[in-house]
């Protein structure tokens, strides 16, 4: 099925609601503890609520665009999405919060869960590997720039008017979809499902060795990125005593490394193919994160010593996550939306346990969040070593 040259950006800047509602609030979490009578850490269960929101909602919407198309769950999923957002920034209190942002979590999965099935409605392989890439482009400006402006309004305005701006782009998401976005999943090849029906696919998919092998190594690679997420604001600002706006800055020099990785991955996917690329990535992230380990418990003074690390880390889940995704749905063109729900429920459950322990094991240095993204890579590893052929050109 041909498809109009920016459709890419669209889908891209769809998905980028998900960054621009992790990353944006990050500078936030010493202003929402303070203002809403949390102690340190605690505003790390709020990013929890959200990744769970994202895991649920994510095997809803990917059996709704299945079943419906998947222009109107996208339409339904961000009006959800903004309506949620708007109570963030009414919320008196922490359990509030945490409400909304599993409220707003739900909805915004349409926008990460549907675009990816919308690439395989349209092309497998290589070329997925290229498009998705093209997808990461747009996203990967959202947290380049998200916490940058979470530290500058913070400076200006409080931590409310954060949320308010996420809503209004959701809003503008769901504009976006309503007048532009093309529904690539025709009529003929939707699929009704009972319960029953549903439950034996999604347990099919789970089956497929290539699928879960793929799946996992890019879910644990989140689960990794979610206890820097979860924890880098408590080591940076806390510990290293870096201002929100220097953090912002911090964490964008971070992003850009994730982006610039994730555009370089299709020629290196050319040269080497999808397979090799990916082995090679997972273990790189591996000797960064023993690395990081080290260096969290020398305590170094300097953060320098910490984020060189997290910054390999980072441009290597550039390489993982669109090769993982690719591998993981290629065999599954039928039922690309719930395939592509499955994985994504997969990779923000370990995102949820990810920002939930980084909050817990809490002790005032770096070793949690660097202890955590170890085991990520450690699991991203070891599911790379068992993945099967993953479809075509993924050897």
């Amino acid at each position: 099925m041909p498809s109009p040259a920016w459709l890419p950006l669209l889908l891209g800047f769809l998905t980028a609601v998900g960054p621009v509602s992790t990353d944006m609030y990050l500078p936030a979490f010493p202003a929402i503890e303070a203002a809403l009578g949390g102690h340190a850490g605690t505003a790390q269960a709020t990013l929890a609520a959200w990744f769970a929101g994202l895991a649920v909602g994510q095997v809803t919407q990917g059996s709704l665009s299945d079943r419906f198309g998947r222009r109107w769950p996208l339409v339904a999923g961000t009006a959800i999405y903004t309506l949620g957002t708007a109570g963030c920034a009414l919320a008196p209190d922490l359990a509030t919060l945490s409400a909304c942002r599993l409220v707003a979590a739900f909805g915004g999965s349409a926008s990460m869960v549907i675009p990816r099935a919308i690439v395989r409605d349209l092309t497998d392989g290589h070329a997925a590997a290229r498009m998705m890439s093209r997808l990461m482009l747009i996203m990967g400006a959202a947290p380049i720039l998200a916490p940058s402006l979470g530290g500058l309004v913070l400076a200006f305005a409080g931590w409310q008017a954060i949320f308010w701006i996420c809503a209004a782009y959701g809003a503008i998401c769901c504009a976006l979809v309503v007048a532009w976005l093309p529904d690539t999943l025709p009529p003929e090849r939707r699929v009704r499902l009972n319960l029953a029906g549903l439950v034996s696919r999604y347990g099919a998919i789970l089956y497929e060795r290539s699928f879960i092998t793929h799946a996992l190594a890019g879910g644990f690679t989140t689960f990794g990125m979610f206890a820097y997420l979860g924890g880098s604001p408590a080591v940076f600002i806390d510990i290293y005593r870096l201002s929100p706006s220097a953090y912002g800055a911090l964490f964008g020099a971070c992003a850009a490394g994730f982006i610039a990785a994730s555009q370089f991955n299709p020629f290196l996917v050319m040269r080497f193919g999808p397979g090799r690329v990916l082995r090679a990535a997972v273990r790189t992230m591996l000797l960064a994160n023993i690395v990081l380990l080290g260096i969290a418990w020398a305590r170094p003074a300097d953060f320098l010593y910490v984020i060189t690390p997290i910054f390999v880390t980072m441009a290597c889940a550039g390489v993982i996550l669109p090769n993982a995704t690719v591998g993981a749905l290629s065999r599954h063109a039928a039922h690309a939306g719930s395939a592509s729900a499955l994985m994504g429920t997969l990779m923000f459950v370990l995102g949820a346990v990810s920002g939930l322990l980084v909050g817990l094991a809490s002790d005032g240095t770096a070793r949690p969040m660097a202890a955590l993204l170890a085991i990520g890579a450690l699991a991203a590893t070891l599911a790379e070593l068992g993945r099967g052929g993953g479809g075509q050109g993924m050897r």
